[in-house]
Formats: C-alpha cells, sequence, structure tokens
C-alpha cells in the first residue's frame, strides 16, 4: 500500500528541521574559533618613570699621566761619590743635597788659587804706587793688573767646583731614579738622579676642533685610571692649546689632576671626562630606553598596560641618563627592557616592580 501524501511531507519536514539544526551548530563554533584568534598576547617588558634631576655635558677621551716637571739631575764637576743623600721614593725640596763628591783635590786647588791671589794682589799694590810716580810703564802696570783679575777668577772657579762638589736637586719632588751608588766615580756632566714633580699630575687630551668653542680654562674634569679601580679623582682644564693640529683635527687641552693621596703616578692611564655643561632639574629617562632610527629617536610609554610609541626630543645624555627636552612628563612609565621587540600600542605585562 503506497504511503499517503501527508506522510511524506511530514517525512520531509523532519529532515529539514535535523539538517537546519546541525547547521546552526556548525555556525555557533565559529565566533568562538574567532575569538580565539583575536585573543593577544602580552609582552613582558620592565619600565622606569621619568624622573627630575640634574644631567652634565661631557667630553670623553683618554690620556697618560705625565709630571708638570722632571729633572734629570748631572754633576757639574767630576769626583769620587762620598756620601749619598737621597733614596727612591723619598720627597726632596729644591736645593736640598743629594750626593757629595771628594773635595780633597778641589781644597788643594782653591789653597793654591787663594795664596797665588794674594801675591798678585800684593804686586799690584806696589806696582800701582811705582806707576803713580811714573817709576814704571803703563804696559807694565796693566799687565799685572790683568793677570790679577784672571787669578781672582780661577779663585772664584774652583769656589764654584767646591760648592758644586754637592750635589743639591734643581726642583722640588720625589727621587724616582737613583743612578749613583756610594765609591762610584762621577764623570762631568754624569746623571746621577731623575726627580719627578707630582703636583700636579697632568692629563694631556686631544680634542676635535668642533667642540673647541665648549672648553675653557678652569673647566672641572674627572678621570678614572685602570691601577685605581673605583676611585675618581678630580681635575680641572689647566690649559688649551691655540693651535689645531692640522694632520689630526685636534688641540690639545691640559688637565691638572688632584690627588692629595698621592694614589696617582706619571705613567698610568687614565680616562678622562671633562663636564662643559650641567642642566638643572630636567626630566630625565634611563638612557637604553631611548630608541634611535634613521636619525629620529623615540621611546614606548606605558599607559593602561599598553605602550604607545612617543617621538621625543633628547638634550643631554651621560653614562646613566638621557635628558628628555620633549615628549615625556614627569612621573611617565617609560619601557627600559623589550621595548626593541614592541610595536606601537602593543599591550604589555610589566615584570619589575
Amino acid at each position: 500500500m503506497m504511503p499517503n501524501r501527508a506522510s511524506i511531507l511530514l517525512l520531509m519536514a523532519s529532515a529539514l528541521l535535523v539538517v537546519s539544526a546541525c547547521t546552526n551548530d556548525a555556525n555557533s563554533d565559529e565566533p568562538k574559533k574567532e575569538e580565539e584568534k583575536k585573543e593577544v598576547v602580552s609582552l613582558p617588558v620592565e619600565v622606569k618613570p621619568a624622573l627630575r634631576g640634574d644631567i652634565a655635558a661631557t667630553l670623553t677621551s683618554t690620556s697618560t699621566l705625565e709630571a708638570e716637571e722632571h729633572a734629570v739631575v748631572v754633576a757639574k764637576v767630576s769626583g769620587v761619590a762620598m756620601q749619598l743623600f737621597a733614596e727612591e721614593g723619598q720627597k726632596v725640596k729644591a736645593g736640598d743635597p743629594l750626593v757629595q763628591l771628594d773635595t780633597e783635590k778641589l781644597q788643594l786647588e782653591k789653597e793654591r788659587a787663594e795664596i797665588n791671589l794674594k801675591k798678585l794682589e800684593s804686586d799690584l799694590e806696589r806696582t800701582r804706587q811705582l806707576f803713580a810716580k811714573s817709576l814704571i810703564s803703563s804696559d807694565v802696570y796693566d799687565k799685572l793688573k790683568f793677570d790679577y783679575e784672571a787669578q781672582k777668577a780661577a779663585y772664584e772657579l774652583v769656589k764654584l767646583d767646591l760648592t758644586n762638589a754637592t750635589v743639591r736637586a734643581p726642583i722640588g719632588g720625589v727621587i724616582s731614579k737613583r743612578m749613583v751608588k756610594v765609591g762610584n766615580m762621577v764623570a762631568l756632566h754624569q746623571p746621577v738622579y731623575e726627580i719627578t714633580d707630582f703636583d700636579p699630575l697632568l692629563a694631556v687630551v686631544h680634542v676635535p676642533e668642533r667642540d673647541i668653542a665648549k672648553l675653557k680654562l678652569q673647566l672641572p674634569a674627572m678621570v678614572a685610571v685602570d691601577a685605581r679601580p673605583g676611585k675618581v679623582f678630580l681635575a680641572n682644564i689647566l690649559r688649551i692649546s691655540p693651535v689645531v693640529d692640522a694632520a689630526t683635527g685636534t688641540f690639545k687641552v691640559t688637565l691638572a689632576v688632584n690627588d692629595k693621596e698621592n694614589l696617582l703616578k706619571p705613567g698610568m692611564f687614565g680616562r678622562v671626562a671633562i663636564t662643559y655643561a650641567q642642566h638643572q632639574d630636567a626630566i630625565l629617562v634611563a638612557k637604553e630606553a631611548v630608541l634611535n632610527e634613521d636619525g629620529r629617536t623615540s621611546l614606548f610609554v606605558i599607559k593602561d598596560n599598553t605602550a604607545y610609541r612617543t617621538p621625543v626630543e633628547v638634550g643631554f645624555v651621560d653614562d646613566k641618563h638621557a635628558e628628555i627636552l620633549a615628549g615625556v612628563d614627569q612621573q611617565q612609565l617609560i619601557v627600559t627592557t623589550g621595548q626593541n621587540s614592541l610595536k606601537h600600542e602593543a599591550k604589555v605585562a610589566i615584570t619589575n616592580p
């Protein structure tokens, strides 16, 4: 028996309902997948607030320390070294005795010159009386007078040699080298000591000519040396050369280093930072926060866990901070770590307290 028309229509309606239900279930899963796709991952970053403070502009360079004065002491007469008065590392003043040479021979020469001088002085007085009476010629009188003057000069030279037999310091400073021992035969003009004046020690730097207008006498500076880690020594500009070296395009700047504890020595390698300007109450951010791309500077400012790339104008920069002239306000949170992987309006998670 064939089904009637009503039964067939009922079956068809039921099938349509089942298909429609399956289709609705499939369509209801699609928004969930889209929501999953749109879920954003927050990038971890570290931040520091922009603060107000002072910052200085510096010129940096390297230098080998040297002494202001250095003297090689030589013997002005020859003789055997009988006594030494100074050792290496000892401080001396100008005029202090350093070496005593043998004076026995010089004493005898002095006595002989003195005797000859007295004899000529007596002869000259007698000859002067005879010349006054016209009993001798002027030639005889003039010759004796010249002989007397020559002997007087010889006597003074012997006295000078006796004085120079005591070798003395020509400058004040520290004995940096001794080159003689007791009993040595010291020749004329032979070096016997070296003296170095450590006050002040100098740091000489060569600054590019474009920076010449920034420097002037007495500007403060800081010097750090590898031999004294953790120590910073104050200095100031002592001299500025008025001539630019055409070969290097630099000019010479000499700084006097303050070393009251005598920790520095000539020849030490140092790093010099000359402070030529200072800004007070400036807005400062961590130096590493500033990004520089194609000559444009910017940084990321955090607001509501979102990073906003913000163009800024940078002023002075030191080893820790950068001065922000425009673009950032005090206490705004600035990304200091992780900024290189950020994009504008990226979601972030702050990891530091």
